[in-house]
Order: structure tokens, then sequence, then C-alpha cells
């Protein structure tokens, strides 16, 4: 993905915040290194040994779960989508309406940074597919095509 304008960067997690209605412990997005609207984000995780999910996952040997993983893409898609369409976030939802092509390539553990890349490939009407990729310094940790809905909160 090209590199977009440096303002297109978020490195303060409270805009995040304005733009999903993630809180600890589910957001998934420590910051956002780009951005080009209509074409895609890259962003990233910082995962650390304190997530509550290590707890149990596993004792002694600390594994983020993959659906966490795609969680992560999911949340950084849906700061693509809010930026794309550049709406006020407090009133909609982004949700997850399907995953193609899931694939698990290496676990992430702790003190690894999870580098998240979502691309547009398809918008119609409410309906997003996006293409994402989760890497660790560089190497593929996991990817999947997935799909999802901006609804409006009162509608549910």
């Amino acid at each position: 993905m090209t590199s977009a304008p440096a303002n297109a960067a978020i490195d303060d997690v409270r805009r995040i915040m304005q733009m999903l209605p993630h809180r600890y412990p589910f957001l998934l997005v420590d910051r956002v290194v780009s951005f080009e609207s209509g074409v895609g984000i890259a962003a990233y995780k910082n995962v650390t040994i304190n997530e509550g999910f290590f707890q149990g996952h596993f004792p002694g040997q600390p594994i983020m779960p993959g659906v966490l993983i795609l969680e992560a893409l999911a949340q950084a898609g849906g700061i693509f989508v809010v930026k794309t369409l550049e709406i006020d976030a407090s009133d909609k939802l982004f949700l997850f309406t399907g995953i193609d092509g899931a694939k698990f390539r290496r676990p992430v553990v702790p003190g690894d940074r999870l580098d998240l890349e979502a691309s547009l490939v398809r918008r119609k009407m409410n309906i997003w597919k996006m293409q994402g990729r989760a890497t660790v310094a560089g190497e593929l940790v996991a990817e999947g095509i997935f799909t999802a809905a901006v609804v409006d909160k009162g509608k549910m």
C-alpha cells in the first residue's frame, strides 16, 4: 500500500476510540501508521504479556488467539471505513458479516508488534469487503478476506 500524507497517521488512541466503539480490553488497535481514502490502512497493536487472554491462552505458553488477530484486522478495517466515509462514528457499528480464506502462519506472542493492513476489495452500499494481512517483523502471521456492514446503532 502506498503511503498517505503524514496527517493520515493517528498516533493518539483517543482519536481511535472516537472511531471505534471498542474499549479495553477489546480495543486491539494502538496506532494508525498510514491511511489512503478508498484504498487501505496500515496500523498496529503492541502485544504485551498483561493482555487478559494470555491468562488462559495458554498458561506457560502465551499465544494470542487467532480470532483476536482477525478482530484486530477488522478494527483496522473499521477505522478505514470511518475515515473513508468521513462520518461521525458515535452512532455507527461496523459488524463482521463474513470471513473467507483465513489462514494462520505462525503464533503471535507477548513482545510482538502486530502490524495490520486492510485494503479495499469492493464496496456495495453499506457492505465493505477487504483483504486483511497481519505481520510481525515483516513475516506474515495471518490473512483473510473479510466483509463487514456499517449499521446505525439505533437499528440494532
